[in-house]
């Protein structure tokens, strides 16, 4: 075959590829691409997420956050005695720190409750917190029911890590009343603090208590998801050790040990070293892998869908209660009279009507004059 000849056969093919590809284009709409676009704005937005931690003094709520997300947010805490932690009174402090990971950006908010379970009266320990968390949904409320809505700040509670102490026999009073509490404003998630405390033995017998003392009384902590049909068999088998291991038992350390020739996160004994990483001796990389890798979507998902629209819902109902009862409204949003309309307006829409009421009249004398011409 010729030089001549084999040109021509590559571009009758060339020709025949482009014809394809053309019919391809046209056939091809795009809307697949809707994932990435989703991603891409969601990315440059960047994400909220606020967790509260609570429990008694003393528990490693402090060193648990920071072990979690390899930070110090309390570099400035002062360490109080024992008179000045009778004193305290309760008080929420909030510490943000803005992370970044392979190009995705999260404003993560601490919520401590310093003085927490100390006193004898837990009352005013409730009171705060959830006086904080109902502030919270009402300042949302408020900017989503403005005029500038494209900017809201999402500080509501996403979820709250309560930490209930290894050396008791299960839930205390305090422990039950707080989560009764709160468990239609937040996320509860109940953890076995300071496991090193236990043997491997006592702590699947306190979780077990747990669990029973949980459903006896009607608790309502935060419930993995169900797994959907088609999600891979990894992601099943991690979910079903996840729901297994709760309530998670954890240990938190900022201090870096050798073990076995390696630098590991852990606490080193007379005894030997316990690793926090390590999943044979406590559930912190569950934890993390719930909080942070699975479920940090649906814990905002439920605070959204649920918690917060339970606050907005009996807002709704208090304002509509006092308007008909003619009475003034206190609502969390303010309630502008309408006004009502000038002269002027009165006259355009006057004139309006009139030209609106004629061309209507000329409309159906052209369809009877066309209707005549028909006959």
């Amino acid at each position: 075959m010729s030089n001549l000849s084999c040109l021509t056969v590559k571009c009758e093919n060339f020709l025949h590829f482009l014809r394809f590809w053309c019919k391809l284009s046209l056939d091809y709409v795009g809307f697949a691409t809707l994932p990435n676009q989703v991603h891409r704005k969601s990315v440059k937005k960047g994400f909220d997420f606020t967790l509260m931690v609570a429990g008694e003094s003393g528990l490693g709520k402090s060193t648990l956050v920071n072990s979690l997300f390899l930070t110090d947010l309390h570099k400035d805490r002062k360490l109080l005695n024992a008179e000045e932690r009778i004193s305290q009174t309760v008080e929420i402090t909030k510490h943000t720190v803005d992370i970044e990971e392979k190009g995705v950006k999260l404003k993560l908010t601490i919520l401590d409750t310093p003085g927490f379970g100390d006193a004898v009266n837990n009352n005013e320990c409730w009171r705060a917190v959830t006086d904080y968390i109902n502030q919270q949904f009402e300042q949302y409320f408020r900017d989503e029911s403005g005029l500038n809505r494209k900017n809201i700040q999402d500080n509501r509670v996403h979820c709250c890590l309560y930490f209930i102490p290894p050396f008791g026999h299960g839930l205390r009073p305090v422990d039950i009343e707080f989560m009764k509490v709160l468990q239609d404003k937040v996320n509860v998630v109940p953890l076995i603090s300071k496991a090193d405390c236990l043997t491997p033995t006592e702590i699947k017998k306190l979780k077990e208590r747990l669990r029973e003392e949980i459903d006896k009384y009607g608790l309502k902590v935060y419930q993995f998801p169900d797994c959907d049909s088609d999600e891979d068999e990894e992601f099943k088998r991690q979910d079903k050790e996840l729901k297994e291991s709760t309530p998670f038992a954890v240990i938190g350390s900022n201090t870096v040990v050798e073990a076995r020739g390696q630098r590991v996160r852990g606490r080193l004994y007379p005894w030997g070293i316990v690793e926090v990483e390590n999943p044979s001796h406590c559930d912190f990389v569950k934890l993390r892998t719930m909080l942070i890798r699975t479920h940090m979507h649906d814990l905002k998902d439920i605070t959204g869908d649920c918690h917060y629209e339970n606050y907005r819902s009996q807002c709704i109902q208090t304002m509509t209660s006092k308007m008909n009862a003619d009475k003034r409204v206190e609502s969390p949003i303010p309630i502008l009279p309408l006004s009502t309309p000038d002269v002027e307006t009165e006259k355009l829409i006057k004139l309006k009507d009139d030209e609106l009421r004629r061309m209507q009249q000329m409309l159906q004398k052209m369809q009877q004059q066309m209707h005549e011409q028909d006959l």
